[in-house]
């Protein structure tokens, strides 16, 4: 198709003169139809000049009726031109069955009628008129070429009777569908310029077709083109094709040489003709330019390039995907614990609480009901475990923690330019009590990390900071509210700067630190400092702090630090250090599990404390109650003793006699 007019041949096999083709030719000047159709031949020529007509009215007929000459008609016996005669009907043409060509171009007719006696009729123009709908063709079998370019109409249809079509143009209108053509198995040409369609499709059965037009259109996909066999030229020029996926059908089109996609979002991609010459190697012309051997060559080499980043891309997608599933079972499997702990901690206070009266009833918690939902929670995780229960990645110079299983990775022996290169360690759905326990590790194993991220890691009290100060240093920290309750304190930041002191910590949740922030904090938190060091005892102190500190807890003990200005200057001297401030340091966090030993250790001790007063008190209470039975009975027993006593000695020479029997006994 050419903006340069129309040129048609037409074979036809009933002229009168056979000798000569016949020719009709309409240059630009004659006619709009902006794309190049068929020549066809006829077996006359044509002579190039207009029929002249006159046109007659009869009282009983409201439609013009048609009147030629005789000589007229021998001049152009099977051919009329009525164009731009300002009709708004199709005039009565009576005696004119034999023609074979009718021009109605640039009038005014609403509607096709009045010449289905033409029934040899080949050529049919309709092209700039106002007609709506196609209609009054069905007994026109012979009409090979019908152009109804820049109408009105919005629907194909009633063309079930042109089954020897060869050219049908209908650009220009208002169709948004493809549809009743499949049976124009001898089409040709198919112009639909123009149109609102957006979808390409219901083109099977068309198998003679080779021009197929859709320019300006609103076209963004196309299906079926691959089941036209002699489909070789066709024009998308101007559509809403915006990526190779809504054409791909093209690509399975064998007899394709020349297409068009300018005007199109696909047009302006880098890889737009590389990927249409590499899926179409067959085509002779691209957008109306010649495509040579070296563009097909270096449309091959690019197109494979294109491949690779292709299945790169669709990798790293994959593992993108992966990643997000497997996070999100870390974040389901984290959100589950905490249901449990949190199931835990009711049940527990429901056992040390009273009954509650509900209407004159108690309310108790059923062991059952809480049973069945602990089993729901266990058999949530199993249905989880299919997937990863935790991810560990680099990205960049970001090591990325996502589970409690992820703290394992710091035994592994990681090389040392990796190690060098991670500046943040981010933690999330990790509890952390089970940080505290790695930091050590963590400060072994990347040195150069300076910044701390926690997400859904249940920080909850200002306590737990204090865990941080065993890490050699760090510049920022990024608290995330999700997950870590902490964040609602108000003087969550400023405890933060008074505990880690040491650090000159720059960043606090991407906020820079000003000589303020950390004025307010010594303000606001050094008096705990003192409070916890002067309650701590001395050899608690010297345990704590070993050789190093000793000098320093001397000085303490000697009031040195518990002036203010002088703190101030400990403050600015341990600062300047690097070390960690003496009274800072009392400030310590227990884990739950250690304070939980530590509960364990006390509930020991208390036990055996009780027994051993218990046994004490028992063995007081026994001794008592034997002295209260001997002095009832002592003076019965001292009579007794007296009474013996005398009796005994009453007759002395056998009393001395007994006396050194006993002696004797006792020698032997």
């Amino acid at each position: 198709v050419n903006n340069c007019g129309l040129q048609l041949v037409i074979q036809t096999s009933s002229i009168t003169d056979k000798s000569k083709p016949f020719e009709f030719r309409i240059n630009k000047e004659q006619s709009s139809f902006h794309n190049r159709l068929l020549q066809h031949d006829l077996e006359k020529n044509y002579s190039g000049r207009q029929d002249y007509t006159n046109f007659g009215s009869s009282s009983s007929i409201t439609f013009p009726v048609l009147q030629r000459t005789a000589e007229e008609k021998i001049l152009n016996s099977d051919r009329l031109t009525l164009e731009r005669q300002k009709l708004t009907v199709c005039p009565i043409i009576d005696g004119e069955d034999h023609l074979r060509l009718l021009n109605f171009q640039h009038n005014f007719i609403t509607r096709i009628q009045n010449i289905s006696n033409l029934q040899h009729l080949v050529f049919l123009d309709l092209y700039d008129n106002q007609i709506e709908e196609i209609s009054g063709l069905s007994t026109l079998r012979s009409l090979r070429v019908l152009l109804l370019g820049k109408n009105r109409i919005k629907k194909i249809s009633n063309l079930e009777n042109l089954k020897n079509l060869d050219v049908l143009d209908l650009h220009g209108n208002q169709i948004s569908k493809i549809e009743n053509i499949s049976h124009l198995n001898e089409l040709r040409v198919l112009n639909l310029a123009r149109n609102l369609l957006t979808i390409v499709e219901n083109l099977n059965g068309l198998d003679s077709l080779t021009e197929l037009n859709l320019r300006h259109n609103q076209v963004s996909a196309i299906k079926d083109v691959d089941t036209l066999p002699r489909l070789q030229r066709l024009f998308l020029s101007f559509n809403n094709i915006s990526s190779f996926e809504d054409i791909l059908c093209l690509a399975d089109s064998s007899s394709l040489s020349d297409i068009t996609f300018d005007g199109n979002p696909i047009a302006q991609e880098t890889w737009y003709k590389h990927t249409v010459l590499h899926h179409m190697m067959q085509l002779r012309q691209l957008d109306m330019k010649r495509i040579t051997e070296e563009e097909r060559r270096m449309a091959s080499v690019a197109a494979r390039k294109e491949e690779e980043r292709k299945r790169e891309s669709h990798k790293q997608t994959l593992l993108k995907e992966k990643k997000r599933l497997t996070i999100c079972n870390i974040a389901r499997q984290w959100e589950i614990q905490q249901n449990r702990i949190a199931l835990v901690a009711s049940l527990n206070q429901d056992k040390d609480n009273e009954p509650c009266q509900i209407n004159g009833s108690a309310a108790y918690v059923f062991p059952e009901e809480s049973r069945s939902l602990d089993t729901i929670l266990s058999s949530a995780v199993q249905g989880l475990s299919v997937l990863e229960s935790h991810l560990v990645e680099v990205e960049g110079d970001t090591l990325c923690l996502y589970g409690a299983g992820a703290l394992e990775c710091l035994d592994r022996n990681w090389s040392i330019q990796t190690a060098g290169i991670i500046v943040t360690v981010s933690f999330m759905f990790i509890e952390f009590d089970e940080i505290v326990q790695v930091l050590t590790k963590l400060k072994i194993k990347f040195p150069n990390s300076v910044h701390l991220k926690f997400k859904d890691t249940n920080l909850v009290t200002l306590q737990q900071f204090n865990a941080l100060a065993q890490m050699h240093r760090i510049e920022q920290l990024t608290v995330d509210p999700q997950g870590n309750p902490v964040v609602n304190l108000t003087l969550w930041k400023y405890y933060v700067l008074f505990r880690l002191n040491h650090f000159n910590l720059q960043k606090i949740n991407g906020v820079k630190v000003t000589e303020n922030d950390i004025v307010m904090a010594e303000r606001l938190f050094g008096i705990l400092a003192y409070v916890a060091s002067s309650e701590l005892p001395h050899y608690r102190m010297l345990s704590l702090f070993g050789e190093s500190r000793r000098k320093q807890f001397h000085c303490l003990l000697e009031g040195k630090g518990k002036k203010s200005g002088i703190g101030s200057e400990e403050n600015s001297d341990n600062r300047r250090n690097g070390g960690e401030s003496t009274t800072r340091a009392t400030l310590n966090y227990m884990t739950k599990d250690f304070h939980m030993e530590k509960l364990e250790e006390i509930k020991e001790r208390k036990t055996f404390c009780q027994t051993y007063v218990e046994n004490l008190v028992k063995e007081a209470a026994d001794i008592n109650m034997k002295n209260e039975l001997l002095q009832k009975l002592w003076p019965q027993m001292f009579i007794e003793l007296v009474r013996d006593a005398v009796i005994e000695i009453r007759n002395k020479n056998s009393y001395m006699k007994l006396c050194l029997q006993r002696i004797i006994d006792q020698k032997q």
